[in-house]
């Protein structure tokens, strides 16, 4: 059960946890062991997550860019998301999370695509968090196959638009748009992630490499983003009218 604040019960957290190599680097380490130290840390802000009271959590995981990556490194890291699925999966349902996977699932090996039918299947009665994995996930190319497919639809809306998109990448057609975006590693750039759900999210840039990212960095966000007016393109209350 959560036990954070009850104002951050409907928040939409994105995070891009970016420097898992970059921190294995600094200590004359193979990057395969940022990646490992990275996926430990995800399993840490997932459950931070979920005791900060946040609703909706949507981790990107592998960029469909990071195809071009050397192939023991997609390997990998690959290999590393089919062990975090098969191992998160049991605790996920004991705290009532619910997982998804985003992304395109034709290019992946058929034992990860094994291991995302099992851990979503395993927590689909989670009524706490919802947590969503971008795995060969590209946010232009979601809109495009989207966009392919729109022209079937009787009704033309952003709505209408944003159920097409959830359809194409698995996402859950209940999913809010994003609140929050979380980006580690000291980079500023939302690289292809959750653009058209990101129209109105506030972007917090986080200097520490994921590795070392932790749940005081996560509430330490999600402070500042209460702290911020929410106006939408409209203007503040005191000066409306």
């Amino acid at each position: 059960m959560s036990t954070g604040n009850p104002a951050s019960a409907g928040l939409h957290v994105a995070i891009i946890p970016d420097g898992n190599g970059r921190w294995a680097v600094q200590r004359g380490w193979p990057r395969r062991a940022g990646h490992r130290a990275g996926a430990e840390t995800v399993r840490r802000v997932v459950d931070a997550a979920a005791d900060l009271g946040v609703g909706y959590l949507t981790l990107f995981a592998f960029s469909s860019d990071n195809w071009e990556r050397p192939a023991g490194e997609v390997d990998a890291l690959f290999g590393l998301v089919r062990e975090f699925l098969l191992e998160g999966a049991p605790h996920w349902v004991v705290r009532g999370i619910r997982l998804r996977v985003i992304g395109r699932r034709d290019r992946l090996a058929t034992s990860l695509r094994a291991a995302i039918a099992s851990a979503e299947e395993a927590t689909a009665a989670g009524r706490g968090m919802q947590l969503r994995i971008a795995v060969d996930y590209s946010a232009r190319e979601e809109i495009l196959r989207a966009a392919t497919r729109f022209y079937t639809t009787l009704e033309i809306s952003q709505e209408a638009f944003g159920w097409m998109l959830a359809r194409v990448s698995h996402a859950g057609e209940d999913f809010p748009n994003v609140d929050l975006v979380i980006r580690t590693g000291g980079e500023q750039r939302l690289s292809d992630f959750l653009l058209w759900e990101c129209a109105y999210a506030e972007l917090v840039f986080s200097k520490k490499l994921w590795p070392d990212f932790g749940a005081a960095d996560l509430d330490a966000a999600i402070r500042e983003y209460h702290m911020r007016p929410r106006r939408f393109g409209r203007l503040p209350e005191e000066k409306a009218g």
